[in-house]
Formats: structure tokens, sequence, C-alpha cells
């Protein structure tokens, strides 16, 4: 039950001091209302007028005609990197992802819109962005100015004049359109664009840039990252720019250049095999011709009709052996040709490829042979010739080189000795047939190298046609899923992130000033502060007011405060002293506190009861006792505590002032200062005084000097009843404190009960009550939230 208890007024305890947290910061609640609504304007204000910026996105998919041409081995390797082991799409995809972020296509980019060169609309308060196509007129550069750094602003007079401006000089020159014109130390010329009209009173402000400026900006503010999926082709741009027809403009040219200049690479290949067929077809129909030129003047001489049908019989067998000796020899053929192309070629230019050799370990060293001199040249676009993979790659050239040198080498041997066989079997058919004529068989001789050379020159057509057509139908090498878009929202500033933004700075700034006040205030604001350390009862709080004194008749929060004071005055006395009179020692701990304020008003309570009340002023090092009745006149025509004190045989009625001015209640101001007040108090007359006071009053009241500076108030503390300890909020730093909790440890002032003065209970210092029950004022006083929300009542009328 008890450890129940314990947690009650814990958990009671912590909503307290939330409370008092939150009415502590709500008390200025108009600064937080200020401050948010100067952020939110200032944030409207940036909305307003910042510079937006926007994304542009697009997608495309590439086609990788690689993976595609090698059959199951693809699917191998698919399967494999869809099990985690790697993939060359990746790999594909990467290099094509550098080869759109190379500085060479963004160039060409640049070059073809003239990025380089930016036009703006100059506004109020800051400038728009415009187009070149959207521009009333367009400017060149003169000459090769890629390093041209310029900036003007342009105003068209009458549509004809142009008044250019020199933002980095200040010089200013007059021009017609299409002139030459020389601005520091560039020339150029404004063309007039005819499409777009002059805004009347509109100043254009033109910006150039060196172009590798440009093409990093560009590259700077686009990403390109690959499909979400592994084994995807897709690959999306995505663009920030203050402009989002620009952003969508070079995205678009972007993809363009990039296909286009895959296409060229294909030609390339394509075109060297062309070249090397149409070059071999000259020198081969050259030989054909001559070789039907022989065979026509071989039959002339020779009157022969139809040799075929007359040797028929006796050369069947040898057909055969003829047809094999011409396809070696075709073979051969090939094979010195192909040398002799290989000796003319320099390594690392790409060779012919399927031009009729039988044998397919030289096409495939040949394919593999070009296939590495076009990675090769993909990587020194964005590479340089003393990268560890291009000097690799070369090696890889030129081993490919030798390996088809020595495989063609291998293959002519293996050629001639079949040939060689075939040609012997032909000599022991050609003995069988001695009979044939000796034109018949020189005219076989010259058929037999007609039709070679015919075949040769059949086939090399035939590889041409196909070339050709392989060139034609050549498919694009991407496609666009998404070309270049924007919506038109920014992406940045965003509104609602600027809007929370300026709401939680608004909350924050009040907050955090207040913060570092509360943090670095060490002044007491509560009673709660005496009661934690003083650790005495507080009989009263005493809230700021205008007024110095209680009136009579006053109903005012300040005159019942005094009220509530001195009846909880009566409970410190116990029951032996009812009927007795009671004397009251005021003091503080430094100067300022209002003790006089206190002891003043306290004494005109106690004399609205009917109680007789002497008041004395005891401070007699700075007297304000009769400055607080407002009777300071007085001091020049009566006699005080330090006139008794010097001289005791003077009666003590005679320095008693008899109700002055409209109180009830009598008074002893302190009197001239002396120069020695301890000792004057150490004398032990002020005794006298509090004996007689004691025998004709009810109450008396002694306002005594602050005990932190001076000893006055302790040498005569045991005449009290009742010690009185005021403290002010806000004003007495809490260290302080300390000095009336030793004195009240050790004993030094008897009865010790504490007022706290200055207590302002709108400030929402915890206190949670407030006055004004009186007539004097107009309800209970709200505090915190209540006195928020009444506030905006009484600003709005609503009942």
């Amino acid at each position: 039950m008890e450890q129940q208890s314990i947690h009650v007024k814990e958990k009671e305890q912590e909503e307290i001091n939330l409370r008092q947290i939150f009415e502590q910061y709500a008390y200025y609640w108009k600064w937080f209302l200020l401050t948010v609504i100067i952020a939110i304007s200032c944030a409207i204000m940036y909305l307003r007028y910042a510079q937006k910026t926007y994304s542009t996105t697009a997608k495309i998919l590439l086609k990788d005609e690689r993976s595609a041409s090698a059959g199951e081995l693809a699917g191998i390797a698919e399967l494999s990197s869809s099990m985690g082991f790697g993939g060359s799409r990746a790999a594909f995809v990467t290099d094509q992802i550098e080869v759109l972020s190379s500085r060479r296509l963004m160039r060409k980019v640049v070059d073809q819109h003239h990025l380089n060169i930016t036009y703006a609309v100059k506004g109020k308060i800051r400038s728009s962005e415009v187009l070149e196509k959207d521009m009333p007129f367009s400017l060149q550069l003169q000459g090769n100015q890629d390093s041209t750094k310029l900036n003007v602003k342009v105003a068209i007079n009458d549509g004809k004049k142009l008044h250019i401006t020199n933002l980095v000089s200040g010089e200013s020159v007059r021009v017609d359109f299409d002139n030459v014109v020389s601005i520091g130390k560039s020339r150029v010329v404004f063309k007039r664009n005819y499409l777009n009209k002059i805004e009347k009173e509109a100043d254009y402000l033109v910006s150039v840039v060196p172009m590798d400026w440009a093409v990093d900006a560009n590259l700077g503010a686009i990403s390109f990252s690959p499909g979400k999926e592994m084994q995807s082709y897709v690959v999306n741009f995505s663009m920030l720019s203050t402009l989002d027809k620009k952003a969508e403009l070079v995205l678009n040219t972007l993809i363009d250049t990039y296909n286009t200049d895959l296409t060229n690479d294909k030609l390339r290949m394509t075109r060297a095999t062309s070249d090397f067929i149409n070059k071999r077809l000259m020198l081969i129909s050259k030989d054909l011709s001559g070789a039907d030129e022989q065979a026509a003047e071989f039959k002339s001489a020779n009157s022969m009709v139809d040799m075929a049908t007359e040797a028929g019989v006796f050369l069947n067998n040898a057909s055969e052996n003829d047809r094999k000796v011409l396809e070696y020899r075709t073979q051969l053929q090939l094979v010195d040709h192909m040398n002799d192309f290989l000796k003319n070629q320099e390594v690392g230019k790409l060779l012919p490829s399927n031009i009729g050799l039988q044998d397919a370990t030289i096409g495939s060293t040949i394919a593999a042979y070009n296939k590495l001199i076009l990675e090769r040249d993909d990587l020194l676009k964005s590479a340089s010739d003393q990268n560890p993979a291009v000097i690799a790659l070369n090696e890889s050239i030129a081993e490919s080189n030798n390996s088809i040198r020595q495989s063609l080498q291998n293959y002519q041997k293996v050629t001639q000795m079949a040939l060689r066989s075939i040609e012997r079997k032909s000599n022991e058919i050609k003995g069988r047939i001695n009979s044939i004529p000796n034109q018949e068989q020189g005219f076989k001789k010259i058929s037999r190298q007609q039709q070679i050379v015919e075949s040769l020159y059949l086939l090399l057509l035939q590889k041409r046609e196909e070339s050709e057509v392989k060139a034609a139908a050549t498919p694009d090498n991407l496609k666009v899923i998404d070309a270049a878009y924007g919506n038109g929202v920014p992406v940045s500033p965003k509104k609602s992130i600027v809007l929370l933004g300026a709401l939680i700075v608004g909350f924050l700034i009040p907050f955090v000033v207040l913060y570092v006040k509360f943090l670095l205030d060490n002044k007491i604001h509560s009673r709660k502060d005496i009661e934690d350390i003083v650790k005495v009862p507080v009989l009263g709080e005493i809230p700021t007011a205008q007024d110095t004194i209680v009136h009579l008749n006053d109903r005012s929060s300040l005159a019942e405060a005094f009220r509530i004071l001195r009846t909880n005055m009566n409970f410190m006395f116990g029951a032996d002293k009812k009927d007795e009179s009671k004397v009251v020692f005021v003091t503080s701990t430094i100067s300022g506190e209002g003790k006089s304020f206190v002891t003043t008003n306290l004494a005109q309570i106690l004399s609205m009861s009917g109680k007789k009340v002497l008041l004395i002023g005891a401070d007699i090092r700075s007297p304000k006792v009769l400055d607080y009745l407002g009777l300071s006149h007085l001091q020049h025509t009566n006699v005080g505590i330090t006139q008794f004190l010097i001289n005791p045989e003077m009666d003590v009625n005679n320095i008693i002032i008899k109700k002055p001015g409209n109180y009830d209640f009598d008074v002893v101001y302190s009197g001239y200062i002396a120069p020695n007040p301890a000792e004057l108090l150490m004398n032990g007359h002020f005794d006298d005084v509090i004996k007689y006071a004691r025998y004709h009053y009810d109450y008396i009241l002694v306002d005594t000097a602050p005990v932190s500076l001076v000893t006055d108030t302790l040498l005569i503390a045991h005449n009290a009843d009742l010690t009185l300890y005021v403290s002010r909020v806000n004003y007495l730093d809490k260290r302080l404190l300390q000095v009336p909790r030793e004195l009240y440890v050790e004993g030094k002032l008897k009865n010790v009960a504490a007022v706290i003065n200055d207590v302002d209970f709108a400030r929402g210092y915890g206190y949670g009550y407030g006055y004004g029950y009186g007539y004097g004022d107009k309800g209970k006083k709200k505090t915190g939230l209540a006195k928020v929300w009444q506030d905006v009542k009484d600003r709005l009328n609503i009942k």
C-alpha cells in the first residue's frame, strides 16, 4: 500500500513537472506564433522566387548481337548468371553505360545544340533560362573558340539595334544583327531568328563557357542506371535541370548519337570486307578476260568445236581428279591472296572474313581477330593507348595475327600435298589416254585455268552481295522504350518539405532561444525552489503589482495575497502566543527583494483588521520604509532608531510616529545613517524598543537589513517570534539560497518562514492557480493554454 502511494506521488510529480515545462514555454506563445508566421512567409517567398529543378527521365533497351549468335552457349551463360555465378549481360550493360557516359558522345551533343551557350530572360528578381530555338536571336562564335568565356546582357532597341553590355568588364557596344562584333577577346555574331518575337523592354542574358565545362556540366547532371533485373538490358536515364525542355533535348540527342555511333562501328567491318572483295574482283576479272581470250584463240587456231564430247569417253575417270585439282588450286590461290593481303595490311586492322576458305579454323581465328580489334576500338573511345586493358588487347591482336599466318601456312602445305597426290593420279590416267590429240590436251589446260579463275570470280561476287545485304539489313542497336520526358513538377525545392521545414524552424528558433535563456537562467521562479533548497514553509506568494501599498477596502490580487499571508502567519506563532504581542522580522538575502515592500503592506493589512501595529525600520544602512509609505518628508522632522541607540536615555515614545498620513499604524523609521550600525545594534538598546513595543502593540513588524551583506539582522534576531524571509522571483540567484538554508539549519534565525515576492502567475512557472477572487479583478486570471485560448477568443470575438 505504501509503495502504491509512493508510485502515485511520483506520477503526480512527473505530471506537474511536464505541465510546468509546458506552461513555461506557452507563456511566450506570441513569439512562437510570430516566428512561425515569419518562417512560413519566408518559405513562401523562397518557393515563389527560388530556381526550380526538374527531373527528366528516359529508358532504352539494348540489343546484344553477341548473345544472339552464341546459341546454346548463351543459354548456358544465362543459366549460370541466374544461379549467381556472374553473367555477360551485366558486363555488357555496364560497358555500354560507360560508352553512354563518355565525354566523346556528350561533346557531339554539346556541339550539335551549342549547349556551351546559355540564354536567359532577365526578370525583376531572377532570370529564366530559354532554349536557343525560342530566342529571337542566336549567338555564333567566330573561329575555333572552344575555350571562350563570355557573359553579356543584350537589349534590343526598336527591334533592330542590339545594345550589348559585357557584364565582366562593363563595356557596352551597339551593333546590328548578323554583323561581327568583338567583345573582349571574342568575336561573335548575333543572328536574327524571325520565328520568335522580340519582347519589348526585355533584357536577355547570354553566357558562353568553354566546351569542356559544358560537357562536364551536362554529364554531371545525368545519371545512368541498369534495370533492376539481373538479366535486363534496360538502361535508365535521369537528368536534373532548371529547364526540362533542355534536359529532354540533351537525353534524346544523346540516345540518337549513341545509336549512330554503334551503327558506324558495324559498318566499318562490313566496309573493310567489301573493299577487300572489290580489290580482288578487279584483279581476277583481268585474269578471267585473259583466260577467255586464250581459249577462243586456241579453238580458232585448231578448228575445235566440241572437245568435251570427243574426249568424254577417255576422260571420265580423269574428270573427278580434275575437279579436285581445281578445288585445291582454288584454295591455294585464296591462300595466296590472303597472304598477300596480310603482308600489305598493318597489324590491328580488320581482316576480311568468310572469303571461301574451307578451313573452319582459319575462319574462326579471323572472326576472333576482328572481334578483338572492335573491342580495342570501343575501349579507345573512353581510354588512352597506355591503358592496361588496351595494351593487353594489342598483345592479344598480335598473337591472333601470328596465329592466322601460321594457320594459312599449315593449310597451304596440306593443300599442296593433296594437290600433288591428285596430280600423280592424273598422270597415271594421262598415260592411258595418250591417244588424245595434243590439241585436246592444250585446250584442257586453257579451259582448266579459265574455270579456276571463273569460279573464284563468281565466289567473290557472291560474297560481295552477301556483305551488301548484311549491311543493308542491319537492325537498330537499341529500342527506345520511353523517350525523354519531364512531368513539369519540380523536384527541388519541394513545397511540402520547405513548408514543413519552415514550420519546424519557426517553432525551433524561439524554443532554442528560450531553452538557452532558461538554461542560463539561475534565478528562482517558484515556491518549489525555496521548498527544495531552503526547506522552510512558504507562507505567501506576493503577485506583481503596480501599486506599492495596499489601499483601504482594497480587493485586488495584491491585497488578497497579503490577507493570505496574514492568515498563514497566525499558524506560525502557536497557541501560547495567541493573546501576546508578536514580533515579526522581515529580511532577505540581498537588497532589492522587496522586504520593505512586504513589511509596509503587511502593516497596512494587519491594521485593517483592527490590530495595533508598529512598523520599525531597522535597516539603518539603507532605509526605505518612509519612501514606500510616501512619507519621506517626515525624516526631517522626526528622530529615528539610530538616535535612540546613540542616546538610550531618550523616551522610546519620542521616536514613534503616530499614525502618519492616512495609515492606521505607527512607524519608527531608521533615523540618520550612522557610520557604525553594527556596533549600535550590539549595545542592547534595540531590545528596549522591542520590550516597549510588546507592551503597547499587538504586532511589531521589523524591516531589517539583508542577511548576506551585513550582520545587522543576526545581532537582533533573538527578539523575533517569526522571521519572514523574502525572496524575489526572477531576481535572486538560486545559489544564494544556501544563505537562508545555513541560517535556518544553524538556528541563527528564529521560526523562519518564506515569502515569495513579485510572482507573475501568467508566466506559467508551475504555480497553477493564480489570484483574482476579489472584486477588483475581472474573474480568475488564466494561465498557460487557458490564457492562449482566451486571447484567441478575445481577438475573434468568440463568446
